[in-house]
């Protein structure tokens, strides 16, 4: 078990020197004893690469630009919605339907001239994160899903990068600093340890809800990505002792933050390759992928489908395996709500009407095609699910139908 880290050393070395400007815009910086100039043309000589412009990444992006981190790299393809807007923060109303990475620029530059921002819109994916990587200082990873959280710590690995890594759920979050090959300690402890040295495997698909669809309280993200901020500038200058070796843990609800050391496990494969971590995170073609896609993909029906049967009066009975808290929200008329964990343990099967086709629906089609293998294997043998769920149902049905 690690004892509690000792400060590492320097990750950039400073800049020449800090422009007139410069030096009246990061003053309250400047005088600080222990980060003074040395430290703030550190900040201005380091290149940061942050993984999405979203929950974590938003504010993160924010702060280390007003900082004066010289260089921001934004790894981001995907495009601003209205439901982003409540926590990523770097966004704004007018940004809906604009690309995220594009908004966080002009964002960024409104806040500080000074930074280079360099855009990589496109998936991160085995073929590029190495050599991209390898561009950067310090990688920040804000990404929401389990392969790509296991993509970055085995590109990081191989490009010989620390990385600042965080996640939010609820009123809940997590941050670490990983960093296979930091330097050892001033006793020749060795440090250096990674994400799989927390997590060695991902969770079974589905077991851990995204905030899409369990949700997270907005301000969350500014609390875990201020400290996932922290950690970035205490790298980069050298300051005070890093999250390396430990696992730091924030309860909104009781307001309290903890921590909890890590040691690195012998057992962790050494990292040599990267490898395709949607198979490895159980997204891939496997046995039991196949059955859910195979079951879904024959007792599937489609919006439309759906409408004609309801108006032609035969008798359904509409399941909603959503959370209580979404069928507050919206719900197809005449449904009844039955979780989707009831039903894969068995719990909620009774509830099931005898005497109807069952006609199960979740919000986007993923968790009622789970659902429906389970009411398959009890012996409901004629249920479907509806594809695309509620969302497809209010494009295609009902479109003046509240979505979130």
């Amino acid at each position: 078990m690690f004892s509690v880290p000792s400060s590492l050393p320097p990750l950039v070395a400073p800049a020449p020197s800090l422009t007139r400007e410069e030096v009246a815009r990061y003053s309250r910086h400047l005088i600080i004893p222990d980060l003074g100039i040395d430290g703030q043309k550190r900040l201005k000589n380091a290149r940061v690469l942050v993984i999405g412009a979203g929950g974590l990444g938003s504010p993160t992006l924010l702060y280390l630009a007003a900082a004066g981190v010289g260089t921001l790299g934004i790894v981001d393809f995907d495009v601003v919605d209205e439901s982003n807007l409540h926590r990523q923060i770097i966004h704004g109303t007018a940004d809906v339907g604009r690309s995220k990475a594009q908004s966080a620029r002009d964002s960024i530059a409104a806040i500080n001239p000074f930074v280079d921002v360099r855009l990589h819109e496109f998936r991160l994916g085995a073929d590029n994160a190495v050599d991209l990587f390898k561009q950067y200082d310090l990688i920040l990873d804000g990404a929401d899903n389990f392969a790509t959280r296991y993509l970055v710590n085995d590109a990081a690995v191989l490009a010989g990068k620390p990385y600042v890594w965080g996640s939010i759920y609820r009123f809940e979050g997590q941050v670490s600093v990983f960093w296979e090959d930091a330097p050892d300690g001033p006793d020749g402890e060795k440090r250096g340890l990674n994400y799989r040295d927390l997590y060695p495997e991902p969770p079974p698909p589905g077991m851990v809800p995204s905030c899409a669809e369990g949700g997270v309280l907005g301000i969350i993200c500014a609390s875990i990505a201020s400290v996932m901020g922290t950690e970035a500038i205490k790298l980069i200058t050298g300051l005070g002792e890093s999250l390396l070796g430990r696992l730091m843990i924030y309860d909104a609800l009781e307001m309290s933050y903890r921590t909890i050391k890590i040691r690195k496990d012998p057992a962790t494969p050494k990292i040599t390759e990267l490898v395709d971590y949607e198979y490895f995170c159980g997204l891939g073609t496997d046995d039991a992928t196949d059955d859910v896609s195979d079951t879904a993909a024959n007792s599937t029906i489609t919006p439309s489908e759906l409408r004609a049967l309801l108006d032609s009066g035969s008798r359904l009975a509409l399941i909603d395996v959503r959370e209580q808290a979404e069928f507050d929200i919206v719900h197809i008329d005449g449904a009844q709500l039955i979780p989707k964990s009831l039903i894969t343990s068995g719990e909620g099967l009774s509830q099931l009407p005898q005497d109807r086709k069952a006609v199960l629906y979740c919000k986007s089609g993923v968790r009622s095609a789970e659902a429906l293998a389970a009411v398959k294997k009890a012996g409901f043998s004629d249920a479907l699910h509806l594809q695309g769920g509620i969302m497809a149902w209010a494009k295609e049905v009902q479109p003046d139908m509240v979505m979130y």
